[in-house]
């Protein structure tokens, strides 16, 4: 038995060396990032929102006007969604099918939604995810190699770079929506695949979740067609909300049928958990068998499943609902935009409102919103954002009023008017 199976150190000189404390690391780790404003308080991290899920909601013990959820449907408490749900619990539990979907979890109900969302988005095949996350993340690692190189924008969202971060694929970014670099970022992965014989994954999203603008999807589209790409398009948040019949920002641009790979969840405007993966047969059966967070990992709940069939019947009918939304949205971007506050380039129901400031700034304010006048938005910091910038992230739904949208306004009126805010607010030059 030599010294390295019983355990010694390699090196004589550094026998009696230890090695430093992981929980050392740890702590410091914790000192950066988003761990740094553990301390701000005031249920600015981890708050709890308690009640049925919808406009008003109850936080810290009072009700309060809620505009920090994806609810953009009023889906999550619809009479017909809570009794879909309800019943499909009593019947299968949440258990079943237990299992992976390759090995035992498998079920008719499955195959039919997936046929549904083919015809709803007019694509060929679908495969539907447990979470959309950890989906986004395989799905990525399945459709590319370390011949491959993966152009993505740079304003992606988390899953995704995580996803490319365990892929052996090459990888650069482009600037967010910027054509001319995204064009230069092809060139050279294009060079970078003759000696590898590889093929290139231009990944995007569709409704940028954080800032609310739209994918430039009819110009990228142009681009991959020119450089012999494939398409990626993470629509999580444009999935039925944009769009004539609610398909997504695809359809919003006329260019779904372009999209190789479309990606969609219902944890937004479905108002539950899960996602798909919607393109044509053969993309879609190697996928069934090299998804890692498929195969290794339970399927999605029948009960979830069930009710997933109510919720896109309702998306399929869903006109009434997507006019209602998009009623509140223009009532409120265009209260906040008269007062000057910039919204950026935001195209859709996602409305961010920019300021400047310290995160320690950002968290006075949304408490100030929630224990004044009961308003609970959330606010964005760095990381998330730029260093200096805080991000006001408001989500109307459909449920919301005209009441609502007024009492908002004015509570924002009063607060960004006191003395210790109104120096953070960045006033749209367009307007003032």
């Amino acid at each position: 038995m030599n010294d390295l199976s019983r355990g010694a150190h390699p090196d004589d000189n550094a026998s009696n060396t230890r090695p430093s404390d992981l929980f050392d690391h740890i702590k410091d780790r914790m000192r950066r990032d988003l761990g740094q404003f553990a301390d701000l308080g005031g249920g600015i991290m981890f708050p709890k929102l308690e009640g049925p899920i919808g406009p008003w909601m109850r936080h810290e013990g009072r009700d309060v006007l809620v505009w920090s959820l994806n609810n953009y449907l009023g889906l999550a408490h619809h009479a017909e969604v809570l009794e879909a749900d309800a019943e499909a619990a009593r019947r299968h539990g949440l258990a079943s099918p237990m299992g992976s979907r390759m090995l035992s979890g498998n079920s008719d109900a499955h195959e039919e939604l997936e046929r549904r969302l083919s015809t709803y988005m007019g694509k060929h095949s679908t495969y539907l995810f447990n979470y959309g996350y950890q989906g986004m993340v395989s799905l990525i690692d399945a459709l590319t190699d370390r011949n491959d190189v993966i152009v993505y924008d740079s304003q992606s969202h988390a899953c995704i770079v995580d996803g490319i971060r365990i892929t052996l694929a090459g990888h650069t970014a482009f600037r967010h929506n910027d054509m001319d670099h995204l064009e230069k970022r092809l060139k050279k992965a294009s060079r970078m695949v003759q000696g590898t014989n590889g093929g290139i994954l231009v990944i995007t999203e569709g409704v940028f979740g954080m800032i609310g603008d739209l994918g430039a999807l009819d110009r990228i589209v142009e681009l991959k067609n020119r450089y012999g790409a494939r398409l990626l398009v993470d629509d999580a948040h444009g999935f039925g909300v944009m769009g004539r019949t609610g398909q997504g920002v695809g359809e919003h641009f006329d260019v779904q049928d372009e999209i190789d790979v479309l990606f969609g969840t219902f944890a937004k405007a479905m108002a539950g958990f899960g996602a798909f993966v919607t393109g044509n047969e053969e993309l879609v059966r190697y996928l069934k068998y090299n998804m890692r967070s498929q195969i290794y990992a339970k399927t999605l709940c029948a009960a979830m499943v069930e009710g997933a069939h109510k919720r896109l019947s309702l998306l399929q009918e869903g006109m009434s609902l997507r006019g209602d939304l998009f009623r509140i949205v223009d009532l409120l971007q265009s209260g906040l935009r008269s007062r000057g506050l910039d919204l950026g380039q935001t195209q859709s129901p996602v409305t961010p409102v920019y300021l400047s400031g310290t995160p320690r700034m950002g968290a006075d304010l949304v408490m100030r919103l929630r224990e004044g006048p009961g308003i609970f938005i959330s606010a964005v910091t760095y990381p998330a954002v730029e260093k200096g910038v805080v991000l006001l992230r408001i989500m109307p739904t459909a449920q919301h009023t005209e009441s609502d949208v007024g009492l908002t306004l004015k509570a924002l009126d009063e607060v960004l008017s006191e003395e210790e805010y109104a120096l953070c607010v960045q006033r749209d030059p367009a307007v003032v």
